[in-house]
Order: C-alpha cells, then structure tokens, then sequence
C-alpha cells in the first residue's frame, strides 16, 4: 500500500519546506497505548516533580528560540520578530502553570451534615486530545499541553498540516527537558484517522482551537462518545471607540488590534464601531495608517506585515470583501491581492458595512477591518453584541470606569480590552461565548477542565 504524503509550504515565496507521511493506523495505537501507560505513572508524581521539568521545558524554549521562531515564521509567515514575542509568551506560561497547579488544584475540606469530612479532590483522567489550527503554531500547543501535564495527564497532538515542523520540533524540545517518553505525542494524521482517536477509549477529553464549523463536527464527535469538550472557535471581535477616547492611542491599537499575526488570529480586532461624533476623525487617520503599514518578508525588522498562511486563505478572505462589496461595502484601502510569489494580502479596511455581508457576519480571518458608524453608545454596544460570536472584544475610553462598567454588564464576551487590544496573558482567562466555543484555558481555569472533580466523603457516624 502506498503510504500517503503531504508538504509544508513557506508562503513568502510559495517554495516547499518538508514532505511529511501520515502515520499508520498500527503506529497510532501503539502511541496511544504508550501514552495510556506513561500516564500512569506520571498522575502519580507530586506537582514539585511536574512542575520541576515543566520549568525545565520553558527554559528549553528559550534555549531553542532562534530556531524555533525562524521554523513558523517559515512555515506560516507570522513576522520574525513575533515569532520570537510567542516563545517568550509559552514559556511564560510554563512558568506560571509549574507555579500555580498546587494551588488551582490543592485539596478542600468540607464538613458534612452528619459531622464527617468532605474532601474534594482533582485527579487527572487520563489521555487529552489536542486538534490545533496553525496560526499560533507553539503558543496553541503549549496553551493546553503544558496545562494538562501540570494536572496529570498525558497529551496527543494533532497539529495543522502545515506546521508539522513545528509540531515535531515541540516534541523535541518537551524532550530535551526531561518530560518522561510518550507523555506528549505528536500525531501526524488526517481526519478520518482523527476521528478514531477521538473514539478511542483510552482518550478521555479533546480540546480543539478552529472554526465554529469544525467545532461543532468535533463537539458531536466527542459528544456521542460522551467525552469532554474545550472548543475555541474564533470570532469577529468588537471594538468600540467613544467620543470621550483619546483617538491617537485608538487608531494605534486598533491597527495593531487588526494585522498582529498578518489579521490571523481569532482574538484579533475586526470590526470597527466608532460613535458618531468622532467617527470621521477614527476614520481618516486609521484608513491613512492601515494603507501605509509595509507589506513583505516577515524576516525583514522593517516589515509590518507578512503573507498569509496558505494560498486558499488569501483567496477565502478576498472572496468575502468582495462578497462585502458586492453587498453594499466601499473599500477605503486595500483589497486586491500582491501581485508575485507568495501568499500577500494589503492591509484594508472597508467602509459602510451593514448585516448581511461578510464583513458584518462572519470572520475575517486575515489583515482586513469593518469600519461600522453608530449613533452613540447604546447604539455602539448594540452593534459590538449583534454577532453569532463572542471570544472578546475591546473599548476606548479615557473614563475607564465607565469602560469597565460597560464591558462587565454589556459585553456578551469572554474577554473586554480597555484601550488595548486582545493578547493572552497566562494568569487571565482565555475563551468566548456563543459560537466562540466554550470551556477556558490560562489563568488556572484551564487546569480545571480536565480532571475529575472527585468527591470522597468520610462518616463520623
């Protein structure tokens, strides 16, 4: 039988990288029988043993950064510089889950009615499968992989096919640091092969960062085998800038908010809602940024933004501009792909965009900004939570009180900036409503989702 095949590609000048082939289904269970047994013995070690090599991982991050940072610059395109910025950040977050698990899953005691004690512990499960998108090729892996380990458990990896590089390249580094053999696995596989992994009765949980459309296909997968689910799932997320905002700071973040990552991450500002009595001022000076970022070889300090990940995103993300357009929007910048070799798509912003276009509806996943007017605040909120998302989403004010107030009681989200735009931080949060997905990662909740909740109650009687 001929074995199956498939390339990364570098999208600055469309060359390929690597030939990878797809894992046997034979090689698959071996994995995961491997993986079954060293999670057997790891659920035993203390969190001091854990969370010593899971310091030893971080450190063995920064060691290998230059490298690891030049492989998903090549292999996705995301700029150099911050390639580096998102090993930085997973060692941080191996620093604070080694720091944390003690006390996110230290032991209660509760009194019972009859006089006995409660304990309630949180014991990890078992084997957590992990579907990534390639967007984020490290921090994605590192976000649940580090997190359940921390708990106890053991990790397979399905990465998106083209960052199997960096994929391989984890798996090296978790390795030089100690981890013990099979506790983290990467899977080369396609999707047929992942759904048996997922049905797998050694596979206790599957956690998935995608679309809402693959979320939904993995969540009734899981669903009908009774497995628990963490979905991220993207979004179009609001931000809202006040008449009473200081529009310098505004236009800055907002056009870092958009083309961070190349516009490629489900976190990112989208949509524009400026009130009305500053719109024209928010427009002009953030059209006029947006058209003069630089566009070109992310390895280059000087760039500003790179190339999109893969061919069919740059055409998907042309399609619905101009989808937009068709429907009523204006193009302001932009919106025509680079001419040459590789994957490049202008910064663009698209001015009069209404429901029932892309722009308004659905995800931009890329370096293009819906500008949308509204008549004042009530009007701005009402248009930031008319969506089917809700990951995040941000507000510019310079009376952050009323800010807060507003993104705690109004915004149907699971993250609000104020006068900042959405990166993760390790002891926050991370996670959406509605079609975003559910469950959290970071900030200790993530360690939460995938242990069992165990109730052990001893009787005074």
């Amino acid at each position: 039988m001929k074995t199956e095949t498939f390339k990364t590609i570098n999208p600055t000048n469309g060359k390929t990288l690597e030939t990878y082939q797809y894992m046997s289904d034979s090689e698959i269970e071996n994995t995961i029988q491997k993986s079954h047994h060293a999670f057997k013995k790891w659920r035993l070690k203390s969190f001091d043993e854990r969370g010593e090599i899971i310091q030893s991982i971080g450190v063995e991050l920064k060691n290998q950064k230059s490298e690891l940072a030049q492989l998903m610059t090549d292999e996705m395109g995301k700029l150099l510089k911050q390639s580096h910025q998102e090993v930085k950040l997973c060692a941080a977050i191996c620093d604070y889950c080694a720091s944390n698990a003690a006390k996110n899953l230290k032991e209660e005691k509760r009194q019972l009615s009859n006089g006995g004690t409660g304990l309630i512990t949180y014991a990890p499960i078992g084997i957590i499968y992990g579907i990534q998108p390639w967007n984020y090729p490290s921090y994605q892996v590192i976000r649940y992989a580090i997190t359940n380990l921390m708990a106890g458990n053991s990790v397979l990896l399905k990465h998106a096919g083209n960052v199997t590089g960096t994929a391989k390249k984890l798996e090296t580094i978790f390795k030089a640091a100690g981890l013990p053999d099979d506790l983290f696995s990467v899977l080369i596989i396609n999707h047929d092969q992942s759904d048996t992994i997922i049905e797998h009765k050694l596979v206790r949980g599957v956690t998935l960062t995608g679309s809402p459309n693959a979320g939904k296909v993995i969540g009734k997968k899981a669903g009908e085998h009774l497995k628990k689910t963490v979905l991220e799932l993207g979004s179009n997320d609001a931000y809202i800038i006040l008449e009473d905002a200081d529009l310098e700071l505004a236009v800055k973040k907002s056009v870092q908010g958009r083309i961070y990552n190349n516009g490629e991450t489900c976190i990112a500002a989208k949509r524009f809602i400026a009130v009305e009595a500053v719109y024209n001022q928010f427009k002009d000076a953030f059209v006029k940024a947006m058209s003069q970022l630089k566009l070109g070889n992310p390895n280059d300090e000087n760039t500003e933004l790179g190339p999109m990940a893969r061919e069919d995103l740059r055409e998907k993300i042309h399609k619905q501009v101009t989808e937009s357009v068709e429907k009523g929007a204006e193009i302001l910048c932009g919106g025509k792909p680079e001419d040459g070799e590789g994957y490049f798509y202008p910064a663009t912003v698209l001015g009069n965009v209404k429901p029932g276009q892309p722009a308004y509806d659905d995800e931009l996943f890329g370096p293009v900004a819906s500008l949308i007017k509204a008549k004042d605040e009530e009007d701005a909120m009402r248009i930031a939570n008319d969506s089917r998302f809700g990951l995040g989403g941000g507000i510019f004010s310079k009376d952050v009180s009323r800010a807060t107030k507003l993104a705690n009681l109004h915004f149907d989200t699971g993250m609000v900036f104020i006068n900042s735009f959405g990166l993760a931080e390790p002891n926050m949060p991370f996670g959406g409503v509605k079609d975003s997905g559910y469950g959290r990662e970071h900030g200790g909740f993530g360690m939460r989702e995938f242990v069992n909740v165990k109730s052990i109650l001893i009787s005074n009687e």
